[in-house]
This record gives structure tokens, C-alpha cells and sequence, in this order.
């Protein structure tokens, strides 16, 4: 995944903002809406794409566009870079792939000593019953 060249392929939106600002908010479009298309992005491989549509598929829309948005600032140009920065963020997460785990043998050793505390509670408990005579 190169960063600079998806970054390039992302397209943003100033839309007015609703929230805290008074008059301002009227004004001036400090909220950002971006879209990336992922079907279409030449930064991604095909096996990329898949995985992101499997991983993050609830986010995307019926034509695989990822749309998110931002109002948190009364800066357009931070709200950018917040979104940006949140892009990028779930990409890398849409991206990674678990390890995949490998079982192991139960040790012998382990085998062995949970039988001998078995046995010693076992022990411990026959001890504590009545005499049988």
C-alpha cells in the first residue's frame, strides 16, 4: 500500500457544517466529505481491494465508494487532515491480515503434572472421609 498515491486518488468535499460556530456556520463550509472509490483506485492491488471489501464492507456504499466525513473543527483544512488521517488509519486496519495459529502439542510434562495434582487432591479428599471398617 503506498500512502502518497491513494492519497492522490481521494477526493474531498467542503460542505456547510452544522454544530457550534453561530453566524460562521452559515457562512463558511468547513465540514469535509471524502470519497475513495476502491474498485477503481490504481494504487491498490486486486487482492487489496477484495480484502478491504470483505473487512470493511459494512462502510462502503453498493458501489464500493468509502465515503467518511468530518465537522470537528471550525478549520476546513484541519477537518481535511483529521479525515485524512482517519482514512488512512482504516485502510491499514482493512489491510491486515492475522497471523494464523498454529496448534501445539500438549508437553508431556504439563500432561504429567496435572495428573499428579489430581491425584494428590484426590488424595486429600479420601483422607478426609470416615474410616470405612
Amino acid at each position: 500500500m503506498d500512502a502518497e498515491k491513494i492519497i492522490s486518488e481521494l477526493s474531498f468535499k467542503a460542505v456547510r457544517s452544522s454544530g457550534s460556530g453561530g453566524q460562521n456556520v452559515n457562512k463558511v463550509s468547513s465540514k469535509v466529505v471524502l470519497s475513495f472509490d476502491i474498485s477503481a483506485s490504481q494504487a491498490l492491488a486486486e487482492e487489496e481491494k477484495l480484502l478491504l471489501q470483505t473487512n470493511i464492507g459494512a462502510r462502503l456504499t453498493t458501489e464500493n465508494i468509502l465515503i467518511l466525513n468530518c465537522d470537528e473543527d471550525r478549520s476546513q483544512l484541519k477537518n481535511k487532515e483529521i479525515v485524512t488521517k482517519r482514512f488512512l488509519e482504516l485502510i491499514k486496519k482493512g489491510l491486515y491480515v492475522p497471523k494464523i495459529r498454529k496448534a501445539t502439542k500438549v508437553p508431556k510434562s504439563v500432561i504429567k503434572k496435572r495428573i499428579k495434582d489430581k491425584k494428590n487432591i484426590s488424595d486429600l479428599k479420601q483422607s478426609r472421609r470416615k474410616p470405612d471398617f
